[in-house]
């Protein structure tokens, strides 16, 4: 066989294990951290245009608008377009540790599963900001939580739960390894925990939500944000492995794990091979009213949310499923894309979330 053919010839085996940027939008995705704080048909066009399917998820965030309001936004766009609009609910930890708290909880998710929900979502408040009657800080493995979480495992419902932060939270700022999470941080001083050495550590709130899963091995569990262990994939084995009822979704924390990338491709490259069942692509995208005095969102607002949605869905193709190199200034460096076969994409994009929220198959 002559070079040239033999060239020719590795470049179509190349081709058919791994997927090229021209090819994404002609794959079925699935981003499965998303915000929509308003009706937006032209993100929903985006959406359609890019072979996205969106799981909206509703949040219980000062920053946010009220819950019953994004519940009504969450349903308006699934009525204009229930094939790619989904949504998770959530529920208030007001009186939370007072009579009857669990029957209203429940109460309010079946209402929301009625109308169209397939997920309930816990943020950082639970471990963080909320207490009881007492005074006392919630955290995660609460027992007066337990009848909820099992209402959940009796209805298949599974939990997406926002834990702790990312460990960069508790470094000072010129210590930290990205600049979105600089931002975030300096932008929220109030969840800020180097400002506040009163507070729970990281390590105590991860501990919480660790005897929180091992206490419901049969919830369906997603770790939100790489469940707070971006800082090292290492420590994230460990934890797929200490709990296999477990996956993470990638929303927000991209950036840390370029980190990681550059110092070592392999080793990261490595990790989503062995772990390609247990994550899910999603990016904290936040489409919200363009408001200049905004704090901090990911990203940024803008007059074009579709323009920057279609930017980091891109942008991740681009590092996941490519070998080529871009420009990521939350690293202030280049990151080379980690290459994953077509067949680890597929579970990561589409695959994965499809059997853990229990969708339909695309055509």
């Amino acid at each position: 066989m002559g070079v040239i053919a033999a060239f020719l010839l590795a470049g179509a085996a190349s081709t058919s294990a791994h997927y090229t940027e021209a090819d994404f939008a002609r794959v079925a995705k699935f981003d499965a951290h998303f915000h929509a704080n308003i009706e937006d048909k032209r993100f929903l066009a985006l959406a359609k245009r890019d072979r996205f399917e969106v799981l909206s998820i509703n949040v219980d965030y000062p920053d946010f608008p009220p819950l019953a309001q994004q519940a009504t936004i969450a349903r308006a766009m699934r009525a204009v377009d229930p094939v790619d609009f989904r949504y998770a609910t959530t529920f208030s930890m007001d009186g939370f540790g007072t009579p009857g708290w669990t029957e209203r909880t429940i109460a309010h998710l079946d209402a929301a599963f009625a109308r169209g929900a397939i997920a309930v979502k816990v943020w950082k408040n639970i471990g963080m900001v909320a207490t009881d009657p007492g005074g006392k800080r919630v955290f995660l493995d609460d027992p007066r939580f337990d009848g909820v979480m099992a209402h959940l495992e009796q209805r298949n419902i599974p939990l997406i739960a926002h834990q702790a932060e990312p460990k960069n939270c508790w470094l000072p700022l010129d210590q930290m390894t990205t600049d979105n999470d600089r931002a975030y941080f300096k932008a929220h001083p109030e969840y800020y925990m180097y400002l506040h050495p009163e507070e729970p550590s990281y390590e105590a709130l991860m501990a919480a939500r660790d005897r929180f899963v091992a206490r419901h091995p049969k919830l369906a569990f997603d770790g939100a944000h790489m469940a707070s262990l971006e800082w090292s994939v290492d420590e994230l084995a460990r934890f797929f492995d200490a709990y296999p009822n477990t996956v993470v979704d990638l929303a927000a924390r991209l950036s840390n794990l370029q980190v990681q990338s550059n110092a070592n491709p392999a080793k990261v490259r490595a990790f989503f091979v062995k772990y390609q069942d247990r994550i899910l692509y999603g990016t904290d995208l936040t489409d919200s009213p363009p408001d200049p005095a905004a704090r901090a969102q990911n990203p940024p607002a803008t007059n074009d949310f579709a323009r920057e949605a279609d930017r980091v869905w891109r942008a991740d193709w681009r590092y996941l499923a490519t070998s080529h190199a871009q420009r990521v200034d939350a690293i202030n460096a280049d990151a080379v894309g980690l290459n994953l076969p077509r067949a680890v994409i597929d579970k990561i994009y589409w695959q994965n979330a499809q059997r853990f929220f229990r969708l339909k198959q695309r055509s």
